[in-house]
């Protein structure tokens, strides 16, 4: 793809976008491709403001497939990513949190689960557990189903790279987790430090325990789902500075899988 077709198509799928007409924006990636390869749609989505890339995404969540969930570039994902909870609208957050944890969900795997490329689903996964807003949105789904959760930290520190995932529970979440920390010891545990504050390093995790009883008081500070996607609303950039992509907080990785 030349330079010059470079602006062209960047500008014309942004505005596309923002007009809410991501079925022409889809059309426009596809034809690109056609002329020019696979690797056009993924300079575009590169080139495009990482918020109007959210909003792309965010129409292809779940069975609906779509060439920029199937190309998008790890970094470009992992800075749209930050934009996803922009459109999330506070009442919601108040009255049915679930519901929008579940379309995060939806969203995230969408993007990770496109393809059967191994490395680039590591790739994406990298990517966003890099970022502050990604571990926090890890952290959102993580919080849907938390015993299983720690079920996994427990496998993860007794098995290491052998851990199948299995636990008491079927949930969709555990194979998202095991990527996670396969792909990214560091950002699997920062996922798991923002849903549960008290613990610093995940062996602690092990010894655990989650009572069945729902009435009795945890046993250790969890943060809820609602919590999570405040703090996860507070990490949108603003439009007017660029996208933070770099973490600043310390590693704490555990050597998990060496």
């Amino acid at each position: 793809m030349s330079d010059a077709n470079l602006p062209a198509l960047s500008k014309q799928v942004t505005e596309l976008v923002l007009a809410g007409s991501l079925g022409h924006a889809e059309q426009a990636f596809a034809e690109a491709a056609d002329q020019f390869g696979d690797y056009a749609v993924a300079e575009v989505l590169s080139s495009i403001p990482p918020q109007v890339t959210a909003l792309h995404l965010a129409g292809f969540d779940g069975g609906k497939m779509s060439l920029a969930t199937l190309l998008v570039p790890p970094k470009a994902w992992a800075d749209s990513l930050a934009f996803f909870a922009a459109t999330f609208p506070d009442d919601l957050i108040e009255d049915d949190p679930e519901r929008l944890a579940e379309q995060l969900f939806a969203h995230i795997h969408g993007v990770v689960f496109s393809t059967e490329d191994e490395a680039r689903r590591q790739e994406l996964l990298q990517a966003a557990s890099a970022t502050d807003h990604g571990c926090t949105a890890f952290a959102v789904l993580f919080s849907m189903a938390p015993k299983e959760i720690l079920e996994v930290a427990g496998e993860i520190i007794s098995k290491g790279p052998y851990v199948s995932g299995l636990t008491s529970a079927d949930n969709d979440i555990v194979p998202l987790a095991v990527a996670l920390a396969q792909a990214s010891e560091d950002g699997w545990d920062r996922a798991l430090f923002e849903l549960f504050p008290d613990f610093r390093h995940s062996a602690d995790l092990a010894d655990a325990e989650f009572s069945d009883d729902p009435d009795e008081e945890p046993k250790f500070l969890q943060r809820s789902t609602k919590e999570l996607l405040y703090r996860l609303r507070k990490q949108v950039p603003s439009t007017r500075s660029a996208p933070k992509a770099a973490s600043t907080r310390r590693s704490m990785g555990t050597g998990i899988f060496s």
